[in-house]
């Protein structure tokens, strides 16, 4: 929820919402390059997997290291969450990203595969570094997250539509609580239920 009761939030988990578009820019990513070698292309098939992997680990390092400042910056100044802030679940917050992002998705993964016909398997590489980038990130930011012992959450009200940009123009300013909030661990993975944090 965004709002509601006086000084009630709903808080998003930051790495949460960066990781999830992780698993399917890669996937998806996989699966269009996958395809993409099959057809000859303009410049080849030999040609097109060497530029797909060059775009790979150009798109893989700038995903990651994005706006790194701002969210450092952030979480240098995240406030105490109140106790009457609601903590999203980590399903809730990624189901929101998915949906509010399918059909950027989809399109982005037709692009994909329209591309191969001028140059195979490159655009799926680079969804694919897309993805590796978000789950780099999201690492990223769990050790900030370690580094500094508290989770870092971003109001849900303060969220591009479709959930996404935790540290865009309209955030200012993250909340924190401890480790052991919420249900997932720094870096925005599943928590494990045996593990205590």
């Amino acid at each position: 929820m965004a709002g509601g009761v006086r000084g009630r939030r709903g808080l998003a988990r930051v790495a949460v919402v960066v990781r999830a578009g992780a698993a399917p820019l890669w996937w998806l990513g996989v699966l269009a390059a996958g395809i993409g070698v099959l057809v000859p292309g303009v410049t080849g098939r030999r040609i097109g997997v060497m530029g797909g992997a060059a775009l790979f680990i150009l798109t893989t390092a700038a995903v990651a290291c994005w706006r790194r400042r701002r969210y450092t910056a952030l979480a240098r100044g995240a406030a105490r969450a109140s106790k009457h802030d609601v903590l999203q679940d980590r399903a809730v917050s990624v189901r929101n990203w998915r949906r509010g992002h399918r059909w950027w998705l989809l399109l982005a993964f037709a692009a994909a595969l329209g591309s191969a016909f001028a140059v195979p398997a490159a655009g799926g590489m680079l969804l694919a570094g897309a993805g590796a980038g978000l789950w780099l990130k999201s690492a990223w930011i769990g050790r900030l997250e370690r580094a500094g012992e508290a989770l870092l959450w971003v109001r849900v009200d303060w969220l591009a539509p479709g959930g996404g940009r935790p540290a865009g123009k309209p955030v200012k300013a993250f909340r924190s609580t401890g480790l052991a909030a919420g249900d997932a661990a720094p870096g925005g993975a599943r928590r494990r239920a045996d593990v205590l944090v």
